[in-house]
């Protein structure tokens, strides 16, 4: 049965997230709820509660976002939500969950953007192994087929990701798997951003929750919105089912759709070249 991304669990339902990461730390030194497991924020609560943003790891002492980008991120990747195929070598790994907004409400059409080492430990640079992104869905949920991430001098294991709601700026971050002794030892790691992990059969399933910096009103039933923009002309408009190759104009230039997808708020040509190219 899929979880109700805007249920609480007993207990917990006036409990926010941040309240309980930070419980958490000072007593373990990992986000864990009363009765055991990583903290979800579908697990925060929904009497209207804000939640705090999901941590960048800024730990205060420099600019740590271009540190968790690291040196091995590359635009453009393709769009599927799984990095492996049949024969791919490693610990089987689907990584699910949701993303919300600050008032505990899921953000659909979240643009995700996964990469990681493969179970040898070395980044693709040449190509797209282990690369790709995705779109939450109307619910806010994301899955992830992969393998679980290789270890390399000086890390534990991780998986990195980029997101974006439309309209908004863009989440740079990384996800930890719990139990790892290189957990503490890596001067990048943030326990705030531990994976809820478990072995099914031969692999493994993982689950997190994002939260995004993205204004919600918790009284209002609609999705974010969806109205047009009023600002520079041209015949894109949200709403638009486009396919590869269709061509629109906006803001006085002509841009050519890359993946087919339906226009959102926040997905102009120009903020989007996974979605768009100029000419």
């Amino acid at each position: 049965m899929t979880p109700d991304p805007t249920a609480g669990s007993a207990g917990d339902r006036s409990i926010s997230r941040k309240t309980l990461l930070k419980a958490a730390l000072v007593a373990t030194a990992a986000p864990l709820l009363a009765g055991g497991g990583v903290a979800l924020a579908r697990d925060a609560g929904s009497a209207g509660v804000p939640l705090a943003p999901t941590p960048d790891c800024d730990d205060g002492d420099g600019p740590t976002h271009d540190q968790m980008e690291g040196p091995y991120f590359k635009p453009d990747s393709p769009l599927r939500t799984s990095l492996v195929t049949a024969g791919t070598p490693g610990v089987p790994l689907t990584v699910s969950g949701y993303v919300f907004g600050r008032a505990c409400r899921p953000v659909p059409g979240v643009l995700l953007d996964f990469w990681q080492a493969d179970t040898n430990g070395a980044y693709d640079m040449s190509g797209y192994a282990f690369r790709g992104h995705q779109f939450t869905d109307r619910s806010g949920a994301f899955t992830l087929t992969t393998v679980v991430a290789g270890l390399y001098p000086g890390r534990t294991r991780h998986i990195h990701v980029k997101a974006r709601a439309p309209g908004s700026g863009i989440l740079t971050t990384q996800l930890y798997f719990p139990g790892e002794p290189r957990n503490n030892t890596d001067t990048l790691y943030d326990p705030a951003l531990l994976m809820n992990v478990r072995s099914v059969g031969s692999g493994k399933e993982g689950t997190f929750d994002f939260v995004l910096d993205v204004a919600q009103d918790p009284t209002d039933p609609t999705d974010p919105p969806t109205d047009p923009p009023t600002g520079p002309g041209g015949n894109w408009a949200v709403g638009t089912l486009y396919n590869a190759g269709d061509r629109v104009t906006y803001g006085g230039g002509t841009y050519r759709c890359l993946q087919a997808h339906t226009a959102l708020t926040g997905w102009e040509p120009p903020n989007v070249p996974a979605l768009w190219e100029r000419g």
